[in-house]
């Protein structure tokens, strides 16, 4: 019998004891008491037979049926000593108990088959020559009945069956049991093992995903409020500059101004729309793991089809004309419709694009390329160098330093080329290269 030192610890029972439990150590001592003092009785007999004193065969009893106390440490001995003690007529508890103990035990089957044997042998023999001796004592002066015929060998062949099968299957049992007891709860703890390392994955990929949906999140909020914002100072800036020169062209502003509000606040309700959308009510109870993945892609999903497309993008550089920059929209190749983040990936790069112009750029002429290829659609947004004197006025709009970098995240995240840098002719040009068949989508991204 086999214990951890968990459960040792449990009980209490010291490391020095080979007993798991307390009621085992219990049963354990109970058991060799009754087998001392039945060997210590058979003992009587055994004295008288061997012509020994009655206080040696009592003691030598009463050790040999002590021995059982070791059953669960040392099943082997508790078994050669019954066998040993077999001749003596002594032991009949030891033997019946140490048979069950080593069948039960984590023995080798051949040593158990071997030991079992020589008990089988060794009760067989003794009850023999008992029964033979009983038999001729009892048929003295009866010459027709003959002891070694049949009736001994048979009647101790059941005798030795009785008395050692039962002890020996019971044994194999439990000891087959335990082990499909113990295995089950090595099972047991290996599945919780591996639950609880696909929990861990499933909370990192949740986290991944929470963080990818902040990032995408940041990227819009970014994008719609950094380019209306920028317009409406722009504009803000130039309604004061000319408001007491040319007052219709303060109204044409202002009224611009309100426009790009009203538009900026409607391009953020509906991005709040749909994270309300997806977000899940409050509630103390847990909310499963895979749900956030779910909640996020479908929110993703819902921005990307209700996002700006290729077919605003002259309304987009409109609204940068009317804020005083020369902006020449150049479309090469025929027009198509591509899948929803495709279209809002490029009017995304070329409405920042044109932020960064208003930024750093006042006054510079613009030129924004739209390229319609077999596999791909290219944007590119170049303007030229800020002139001496510019038209409009430096309005000092900040900058995080995150347009360039949100761009190039969009255009990576589906697959496709980001460039920018500075031109040759002191400009700055932004360049962007985006494959027809998104990943995101899975299958072909081009509509007719």
């Amino acid at each position: 019998m086999t214990v951890t030192g968990a459960d040792r610890g449990a009980v209490g029972v010291g490391n020095r004891w080979w007993w798991g439990r307390r009621r085992s150590a219990v049963l354990d001592v109970g058991l060799a008491l009754v087998s001392a003092l039945e060997c210590g009785l058979e003992g009587v007999g055994f004295a008288e037979k061997a012509a020994l004193p009655v206080p040696v065969g009592v003691l030598f009893g009463l050790v040999i049926g002590s021995v059982l106390l070791v059953r669960r440490r040392s099943p082997i001995v508790v078994v050669l000593v019954s066998i040993a003690v077999t001749p003596a007529e002594m032991g009949f508890l030891m033997g019946i108990v140490g048979l069950y103990s080593l069948a039960a035990s984590e023995v080798p089957r051949r040593i158990t088959a071997l030991l079992a044997g020589m008990s089988t042998v060794a009760v067989f023999v003794v009850t023999a020559v008992r029964m033979r001796q009983d038999v001729a004592q009892a048929d003295v002066g009866q010459p027709d009945i003959d002891p070694s015929g049949w009736y001994v060998p048979v009647v101790a062949v059941f005798v030795t069956l009785g008395l050692n099968a039962p002890p020996l299957l019971f044994g194999l049992y439990i000891g087959a049991r335990r082990r499909l007891m113990e295995s089950l709860r090595e099972r047991a703890d290996s599945l919780e093992q591996e639950l609880s390392l696909l929990a861990d994955r499933a909370e990192q990929r949740a986290q991944w995903a929470r963080q990818e949906e902040r990032t995408r999140i940041a990227r819009e909020m970014h994008d719609v409020v950094a380019h209306r914002v920028s317009l409406m100072v722009v504009h803000a800036a130039a309604l004061q500059a000319v408001a007491l020169k040319d007052p219709q062209k303060a109204v044409r502003n202002a009224a611009l101004v309100g426009d790009m509000g009203r538009q900026a606040l409607t391009e953020l309700r509906e991005m709040l729309g749909v994270l309300r959308e997806g977000a899940a009510p409050v509630a103390p109870v847990s909310v499963p793991l895979a749900a956030v993945g779910r909640a996020a892609a479908a929110a993703a999903e819902a921005a990307a089809e209700d996002g700006p497309r290729l077919d605003a993008l002259e309304g987009l550089c409109e609204q940068s004309r009317l804020a005083g920059t020369a902006v020449d929209l150049v479309v090469v190749g025929e027009a198509r419709s591509y899948a929803p983040e495709v279209e809002r990936t490029a009017y995304r790069v070329v409405q920042e694009a044109l932020t960064n112009v208003h930024k750093h750029a006042a006054g510079a002429d613009v030129v924004v390329r739209l390229a319609h290829r077999g596999a791909e659609v290219a944007m590119q947004v170049e303007n030229g160098p800020c002139p001496v004197d510019p038209g409009v006025a430096d309005v000092g709009l900040p900058s995080g330093g995150n347009g360039l970098v949100g761009m190039r995240e969009r255009v990576l995240r589906l697959g496709g080329v980001f460039v920018s840098g500075a031109t040759d002719a002191g400009g700055f040009r932004v360049s962007a290269v985006l494959p027809t068949v998104s990943p995101l989508s899975g299958g072909s991204a081009v509509r007719p």
